[in-house]
């Protein structure tokens, strides 16, 4: 995959895989990602996304490092981070970087006792993880990264709250993976103090998804459970 600066072992497992060219996503925003900047990435289903995601992680930490986790990454639901684990096993094969994920039905002892033996990148449900950050005091200081995907779906689901929590006290580069843009999810990226983002839309001028309730009522301040 021709990145500028790419790292040789992710290379490798790229063309491995059989992803030799970059797509749009990937060309346009690797360099920014690289930089450490903060960033919203908005484009539809099956474009890269997930993919444009891990390769960044890997690039960024290349190798097992201390016991913290150095990229903390929200997702939806279980299945998606079963997908991106198994994206994260291929393409970071030729590193040892620790990849570990927590959902809702998962048992919280067992979690805490996996991430105390150390690891790099931890894939989360909202609710998961912000038990996990609530009682077992992890030391967010070595975090590089701090990933949202689907964030369209995880505002819709009404997690904004939860996530703002979990990332309140991380100084740390941000990204959103998005499908559509809306004025919510701006006020989302305010919230969670993203500096100076750059807005990547990769869905040409689209219309801005509004998210109100189905009787037209603005949604409550309650912390949303998954569907």
């Amino acid at each position: 995959m021709k990145l500028k600066k790419i790292n040789t072992n992710l290379q490798n497992a790229l063309i491995e895989n059989e992803l030799t060219e970059a797509n749009e996503i990937q060309k346009e925003t690797f360099s920014l990602i690289k930089s450490g900047a903060d960033c919203v990435i908005i484009a539809p289903e099956k474009s890269g996304k997930t993919t444009t995601l891990v390769l960044n992680v890997i690039q960024k930490l290349e190798k097992e490092f201390q016991e913290s986790p150095r990229a903390l990454i929200v997702v939806s639901n279980k299945e998606k981070l079963i997908e991106m684990k198994q994206m994260f096993e291929k393409f970071g094969n030729y590193t040892n970087l620790r990849v570990y994920g927590v959902h809702d039905k998962g048992d919280t002892e067992f979690d805490k006792n996996h991430i105390s033996l150390g690891l790099d990148v931890l894939i989360g449900t909202p609710n998961r993880l912000s038990d996990l950050f609530s009682t077992a005091g992890f030391d967010v200081n070595q975090l590089k990264m701090f990933i949202v995907e689907d964030t369209d779906e995880l505002l819709r689901l009404r997690y904004d709250t939860k996530i703002a929590r979990i990332g309140e006290n991380i100084k740390t580069q941000r990204i959103l993976f998005s499908e559509n843009d809306s004025e919510r999810l701006e006020i989302f990226a305010e919230r969670i103090m993203m500096i100076e983002p750059t807005w990547f839309d990769f869905n040409g001028a689209g219309e801005e998804e509004e998210y109100a309730d189905e009787d037209g009522d603005e949604e409550d301040e309650e912390d949303g459970e998954e569907e």
